[in-house]
């Protein structure tokens, strides 16, 4: 009906020569109760027809007087229809103007095919709607916030367009396996990628420290306020989660004010706009960045599950009600964590893992950085001579301060080169601090007139001690907001500040009327408390380890946040928002620190025996926690291997060896794990850390299987191993974001030593240059036997390259290629390798596109093969032409045991032809044909057949 009546008005509101003017009273009267049901703001309407004239100030107050919104849509419309047609044409002029306002109506104003006649396109509008004001005022104080980076110097601002790159973002499952990349932002909202939980409201993006989480919230911020990223919310709330560790115990604020006195206030009529947002919670988007900063006693178990928006009540509740959906439900949701920081999965809509950098963003990177092109060669050639900085330039964060070290030396001494080829993380902070005071001094017309290193720390002692004793004191309490009154007490001057290790931050909670400041990032603070602990001459043992006690948790209880009574038992005492990963930073800087390489830099600040006292101290502890933590691991025995499997925390423990640089303690790593196998999977080692795992099993005297599956190795990974690839017997690194470069380097790296047995490569982004090289192993490396390539970018040409190989090969026990493109012509070439082989027993071309051609390829070959034993042909597209060959190749083959045709295109005709067939063999084992064209009535007819199964 209602269509009907549009379909027709249509005609008469759209001008045409000769006819009649449209009837805009006709039309206000018709669809009088559509505009009643969706008009929702009358001040606007009132404001504009006053101000042009149409409406006196007695109507104005004749409207206002109704008590409901409804009624008062009613009442206007019936004094715009009684004042006439031009009156009527602005009522419509305005809803089309004002579209934040009036959005709901937009679609109708289309359908009604309106155009402002000439004398009312010359009337001005003004959205005077509080909700539209708020959103415009919103972006640009968003747009405003966002636009710029402050740099860690703080005298200058960069604009985030110029240092925004992007980096490698991964939909995952909740066991971490990968649903594919994040091309572009909308897709975080996109509920066709990624999907896991379709009742969470909460995409929780999570990732190492450094690795890009905030600034890929300012990124959407700043999108949003741009206009630039389109998902439908027209409110954005941004909040950093350790704002709510500010709060006291007994302080309680409504949600309204959260929103507003915490974001931006609104200029008009809060109720009005707070009201808005209740109504439509879907045009909401919040980011809560960095949940596992949250550190409260706050008791959440005390407070009921659920809380009126209305209702003050302490944030963290709030914040937790948002979160789950019980406040603003259908509103949509960023939470950031660090890696480690376990949420609830009933919450999680998606995971994104942010991976870093991989080789390409890390060229886009310097090229962003680095505008000069000559400049930018000379870093990526340094680069490119020494791994580890490659490495540690993965981390968005790590690679910035290593190129703002390049950049300052540049200025300094017109050289790219960085001192002393600095290999470790404690290497670069203290470049890092350099780089700060060195640019604290007052500018020579000579470059070079700088001090040494040890100078410049000697210099400027009391306050880098001042800067660690705040630190320390802050990261015993898990505190990373300090107030003006605790940097005064830390002795902390205005000139101090200026360093740029510091920043300030919005004033939180009841300290609005001072400064508050925080760390330049959670990793600086981790630095300062570590050198705290190395300088502070009164500093003793329990001091100086009291954090390593604080990660010395097993791995098992994992810190789980909103680990609240409604949700899951919460233990006694436990912070439901602990993690630990600044202690592990602490750590590792300690280690560093007190390393042989730094004590000529800490004669300077320190009596070398305190230094020799507490190296000693740290040293006798590595060793005695390393004994224990070793002897808890997994282990287990494997034909040829003793198997030691480890976890997370074992990355830790590696990475503060290597930060000791230490070999004998490096030796004594090696010699306590007592195993030859070393399993490494789903540990979250990043490249830079190869260079740990290297720094201890280059110490085995044997060979040795290292297993790096699911990690995040890529090509800058590869080239840290190079120390054990002399000892490396197996080497998996499925799932590690390894390119065609990686595939070569262990390609010239393997191929030297002559000694490799199994090459796991499953699933990362090898294409058929990579499989070229891969192909030159198998000729040239007679002790390969097993090699693993699916899942990555290999068409027909790399195939065709690897079945050569294979078929040169007298060794090849099993070639993996599940999931790659390498089609008829492939599966040929795969054909010819397998006729005749002496030895390859194993085979997988599952999920390749192979047609009924190349399978009828691969039958007829297999008639003439004695060796393989299991072939896996799943997902294909094979029918029944292909089973028929399959079939005779059975009548023939009395080798193969299992052959697997699951998801292709066989029907029953197809499935009695293989059943035939295994009458006249009795050595197969399954025919496994699930997923083809056979009903479940249709299979019936072979369920005497056990060995060919249909379901």
């Amino acid at each position: 009906m209602e269509g009907q009546l549009c379909a027709d008005l249509k005609i008469s509101v759209k001008k045409t020569p000769g006819a009649n003017p449209p009837s805009f009273i006709a039309l206000l009267k018709v669809y009088r109760e559509l505009l009643v049901g969706r008009i929702r703001n009358t001040q606007c309407l009132i404001d504009n027809l006053v101000k042009n004239d149409y409406f006196s100030n007695e109507d104005a107050e004749i409207v206002v007087q109704f008590p409901t919104q409804a009624d008062k849509v009613r009442k206007i419309l019936d004094l715009v229809q009684s004042k006439g047609e031009e009156v009527s044409e602005y009522f419509i002029r305005v809803l089309q103007k004002v579209t934040d306002a009036y959005y709901e109506l937009q679609p109708w104003l289309e359908e009604i095919g309106y155009e402002p006649s000439e004398n009312i396109s010359s009337k001005p509008v003004v959205n005077t709607d509080p909700v539209s004001r708020y959103c415009q005022k919103l972006r640009y104080e968003l747009g405003r916030d966002s636009k710029f980076v402050m740099s860690y110097a703080q005298r200058e601002e960069m604009l985030l367009e110029e240092i925004y790159s992007k980096s490698i973002m991964e939909l995952v499952s909740f066991t971490n396996e990968s649903l594919g990349e994040v091309c572009q932002l909308e897709a975080l909202f996109d509920d066709a990628l990624g999907l896991i939980n379709e009742d969470g409201e909460t995409i929780y993006v999570f990732g190492d420290a450094g690795i890009g989480k905030s600034i890929l919230l300012q990124k959407i911020q700043s999108l949003w306020a741009r206009k630039e990223l389109d998902i439908g919310a027209k409110f954005f709330f941004r909040f950093p989660c350790r704002m709510f560790s500010c709060f006291k115990e007994d302080e309680a604020i409504c949600l309204k004010d959260l929103l507003f006195k915490y974001n931006c206030y609104p200029d008009q009529d809060p109720a009005e706009v707070f009201h808005h947002i209740l109504q439509f919670p879907h045009t909401v988007l919040f980011t809560f960045d960095g949940f596992d900063e949250i550190y409260s006693n706050f008791d959440l178990s005390s407070v009921p599950e659920i809380c009126s928006p209305n209702e003050p009540i302490h944030p963290l509740v709030l914040l937790v009600s948002l979160l789950r959906g019980k406040l603003l439900k259908g509103s949509k949701k960023i939470l950031t964590a660090r890696t480690g920081t376990e949420i609830q999965r009933n919450i999680i809509r998606k995971k994104v893992l942010l991976r870093g950098f991989s080789s390409n963003n890390l060229k886009e990177y310097t090229a962003m950085f680095f505008k000069d092109e000559g400049q930018r060669m000379l870093v990526l050639n340094h680069l490119e001579a020494n791994p580890n900085l490659c490495s540690l330039c993965s981390v968005p964060l790590f690679c910035w301060i290593i190129f703002k070290c390049y950049e300052h030396f540049h200025s300094m001494f017109d050289s790219h080169e960085l001192p002393d080829c600095s290999v470790t993380l404690t290497d670069v902070f203290l470049l890092m601090i350099e780089v700060h005071l060195n640019r604290s001094l007052k500018t020579s017309l000579v470059k070079n007139n700088t001090r040494s290193q040890a100078e410049m720390f000697k210099s400027r002692k009391e306050t880098l001690l001042a800067l660690g004793k705040m630190a320390y004191k802050g990261m015993e309490n898990s505190f990373f907001i300090f107030e003006q009154e605790e940097v005064s007490s830390a002795k902390i001057s205005e000139e101090d500040l200026q360093l740029g290790f510091l920043r300030t931050v919005k004033g939180y909670s009841g300290y609005n009327n001072q400064s508050t400041y925080e760390f330049l990032h959670l990793t600086l603070q981790s630095f300062f408390t570590a050198f705290f602990l190395v300088i502070e001459e009164k500093v003793g043992a329990k001091e100086l380890l009291q954090f390593f006690n604080e990660c010395s948790h097993t791995e098992i209880a994992q810190p789980i946040c909103l680990r609240i009574l409604w949700l899951k038992k919460q233990l006694a005492g436990e912070d439901p928002f602990r993690n630990n990963e600044h202690f592990h930073f602490t750590n590792l800087f300690l280690c560093g620190l007190l390393s042989r390489s730094k004590q000529k830099l800490f004669r300077h600040l320190v009596l070398p025996a305190v230094i020799k006292r507490k190296r000693k101290m740290l040293i006798a502890y590595l060793g005695k926690s390393m004994k224990s933590h070793l002897r808890g691991l997994t282990r287990s025995r494997l034909p040829n291997y003793n198997q030691i499997q480890v976890q997370p925390n074992f990355v830790w423990m590696l990475r503060c060896l290597y930060e000791t640089q230490s070999e004998k303690v490096g030796k004594l790593a090696a010699k306590h794990m007592r195993a030859n196998y070393i399993k490494l999977t789903y540990c979250n080692a990043y490249s830079a850390d190869c260079s740990a795992i290297s720094f201890v099993l280059h110490h085995f005297q044997k060979h040795l299987a290292l297993e790096l599956d699911n990690n995040n190795i890529n090509d800058y990974g590869v080239k840290e191993l190079l120390p054990c690839f002399s000892k490396l017997v197996v080497i998996r690194l499925s799932v590690n974001q390894i390119t065609d470069h990686g595939v070569r380097i262990l390609y010239e790296e393997l191929s030297k030593y002559q000694i490799v047995t199994y090459l796991g490569l499953y699933n990362n982004q090898i294409t058929d240059v990579g499989a070229k090289y891969v192909a030159k192993l198998i000729e040239e490396c007679s002790s390969l036997e097993y090699v693993k390539i699916g899942a990555n970018k290999i068409t027909s040409e790399g195939g065709k390259c690897l079945a050569q190989a294979i078929q040169k090969s007298k060794t090849m026990f099993e070639i993996g290629m599940w999931g790659n493109q390498v089609g008829d012509e492939g599966a040929k070439a795969f054909a010819e390798a397998l006729r005749n082989h002496p030895r390859l027993t194993n085979v997988s071309l599952a999920f390749n596109g192979i047609t009924t051609e190349g399978g009828k390829s691969i039958a007829e070959a297999m008639r003439h093969n004695n060796s393989v034993k299991i072939f896996w042909l799943t997902k294909n597209e094979m029918d029944d032409e292909a089973a028929m060959s399959f079939a005779e190749m059975l009548k023939v083959n009395k080798k193969l045991a299992h052959l697997w045709l699951i998801q292709n295109q066989i029907t029953a005709k197809g499935v009695k032809y293989l059943s035939e067939a295994l009458k006249e063999n009795t050595a197969i084992k399954e025919v496994c044909l699930n997923g083809n064209l056979i009903s479940q009535e249709e299979a019936k007819a072979f369920e005497n057949e056990e060995r060919i199964i249909c379901f």
